[in-house]
């Protein structure tokens, strides 16, 4: 709420500079002098909002109109007018303190906590159709490499806890190639040789700025739609008794 009433007062502060500067005339021609102005605030409030968005303190660009086009898609698809529900935040206030705690141990951003609540939902027990497990959806194989008992009697990327030390393992690999924690979430999602495949052939290693397919392309900004409902919930329509609940394991 507090960058609600901040945009607010940027556009009110406009306004009132603008009608000292032409005094108390509101003829038409003055009018049509002030309006244009006035939506030009608007629009800067609006580049304001979009420039405070990040994921793990790397910043979304500002001023580019098909970029702030997809957050507003994905923030409008995680608001509680869309879901209707409070499973999210519940779910989250169940893991997070278990989850935060690790990825700090590992020198993870405590931003991909969030990992959970996209690939998941945070429903324990999820297995994908392309064989991943888990809240953190790790496939088998990367599952085997960082430490986890995968067959068919055992399937530890189910026990919340290992699966976290073995993504949080993953993660950190990731960062040494990549360089770039969006990036890195980018890897997660759509596999780091085919994000370099890509990087390698488009020349280009800006996320925003690359042409990637369908699910990898809208998952930052599924990520940080995700941070904004879960910090400002009631920004997103979301009536949560004590919001500070959930803050409680960050940094």
């Amino acid at each position: 709420m507090i960058r609600k009433y901040v945009v607010a007062c940027s556009l009110m502060l406009v306004v009132c500079v603008l009608t000292k500067m032409f005094g108390y005339n509101y003829s038409a021609g003055i009018n049509n002098r002030i309006l244009p102005v006035v939506e030009s605030a608007k629009k800067i409030s609006k580049s304001v909002f979009y420039k405070e968005l990040s994921f793990a303190n790397e910043f979304m660009p500002v001023g580019d109109k098909r970029i702030e086009k997809k957050m507003k898609k994905a923030l409008k698809a995680n608001s509680f007018s869309n879901l209707q529900t409070l499973r999210l935040h519940q779910r989250a206030e169940v893991w997070f303190p278990v989850i935060v705690p690790i990825l700090k141990r590992y020198g993870i951003p405590e931003d991909f906590k969030y990992i959970p609540l996209i690939e998941s939902g945070m429903e324990h027990g999820q297995y994908s159709p392309k064989g991943a497990a888990g809240l953190w959806q790790i496939m088998p194989q990367t599952g085997r490499d960082y430490g986890l008992t995968v067959n068919t009697d055992i399937d530890e990327r189910l026990n919340a806890r290992l699966a976290t030390v073995a993504a949080a393992k993953y993660i950190k690999d990731l960062y040494k190639q990549f360089d770039s924690w969006i990036l890195v979430a980018a890897a997660y999602n759509g596999g780091e040789g085919r994000l370099r495949r890509v990087i390698n052939n488009q020349n280009q290693d800006n996320y925003f700025k690359m042409d990637l397919n369908r699910e990898t392309g809208k998952y930052v900004y599924s990520l940080i739609s995700m941070k904004e409902i879960i910090e400002h919930p009631e920004e997103y329509g979301y009536k949560i008794k004590n919001p500070r609940k959930l803050m409680a394991y960050q940094n």
